[in-house]
């Protein structure tokens, strides 16, 4: 599909400038980063049902209003499109938003940020099993060190043989990541759609989605000041323009650049938690987003990418 470009497709349009790359990579890093930080303030006083209800309503306008400033047009609502994207709305929003909330209200944004960065491990997994990309021993390697990594933080400070005290809401986090790399793989699949129309359609389906559930669990809660600037950060900052400038740049310059991007988010995420809201910073954070990237770079070089597809007959 043409929402989410592959590795093999070429730019569309001519390369970004230096300096304008800078910009674009800064904010989004910057953007990503700081949204798990936003999402432990936001937490103390929404609850997480109606905080991604809020998010996704925000992030539905600002998308729509993108996309028919383009010049997009939706489909007509019996396109098969619609259920795609709502499917996509439910995997890659709704419920890895509401996971990471929920895991946020007692794991610091600092370790959320980390174990989302896991999402790349999971995808390799599910795209051997659903996408056709052949699982090699380099991609294995790095998964299972990968992996370690992820364990990492389930395990206490002294790295004893013994699960942390919250290790249910950091479960959490692995599912929502999981969900992440799960939409990758759904998103392979989905009709080819603009994208600009085909991020629009995914918010406003979990806009809908997640509003009904949210008045399901409870009336709407009342907004301080505080947690109004969270809902407008999360909605307008990392689930819209960041949405809009992932394409720009994807457009201008091809996902490779995007992957690099992706590395960084967690240092953020992890800064921020520990400047912003006083987390605490210890060995076992370092050493597990260490061993997370070292297991990505592993199954992401340059060899790993030339293993071929995995027969039809193997899927």
């Amino acid at each position: 599909m043409s929402m989410r470009p592959t590795d093999s497709a070429a730019p569309t349009a001519p390369g970004l400038a230096p300096g304008i790359l800078a910009v674009c990579a800064i904010i989004l890093i910057l953007v990503w980063g700081t949204a798990f930080t936003m999402t432990n303030v936001a937490v103390r006083t929404i609850t997480p049902m109606w905080l991604v209800a809020l998010r996704c309503l925000l992030a539905a306008a600002l998308l729509s209003s993108w996309a028919l400033y383009r010049g997009q047009r939706f489909p007509p609502l019996r396109d098969k499109r619609w259920i795609w994207y709502a499917l996509l709305g439910f995997v890659g929003m709704v419920a890895p938003f509401y996971l990471f909330s929920r895991g946020q209200m007692i794991i610091d944004s600092g370790l959320a940020g980390i174990t989302a960065g896991t999402m790349p491990l999971m995808t390799i997994v599910l795209a051997h099993f659903f996408a056709g990309e052949r699982l090699n021993t380099q991609k294995l390697i790095g998964f299972i060190v990968g992996f370690f990594g992820l364990v990492i933080l389930f395990l206490p400070d002294d790295l004893s043989l013994s699960l942390i005290a919250d290790w249910k809401s950091q479960g959490l986090l692995v599912g929502g990541a999981f969900f992440y790399a799960l939409t990758t793989i759904i998103a392979k699949r989905a009709p080819d759609t603009p994208p600009a129309i085909g991020a629009a359609m995914m918010v406003i389906s979990a806009a809908i989605m997640a509003l009904g559930a949210a008045i399901v669990t409870g009336p709407a809660p009342g907004l301080t000041l505080q947690s109004f600037a969270m809902i407008c950060g999360l909605g307008a900052g990392s689930t819209g323009i960041a949405t809009i400038l992932y394409l720009y740049v994807v457009q201008k310059t091809g996902p490779s650049m995007l992957a690099k991007i992706n590395y960084f988010p967690p240092v953020v995420s992890v800064s921020a938690g520990v400047i912003l809201l006083g987390e605490d910073f210890s060995p076992r954070i370092v050493l597990a987003f260490a061993v997370i990237v070292t297991g990505l770079l592993i199954a992401h070089s340059k060899g790993s990418r030339h293993a071929g597809p995995i027969p039809a007959k193997g899927l």
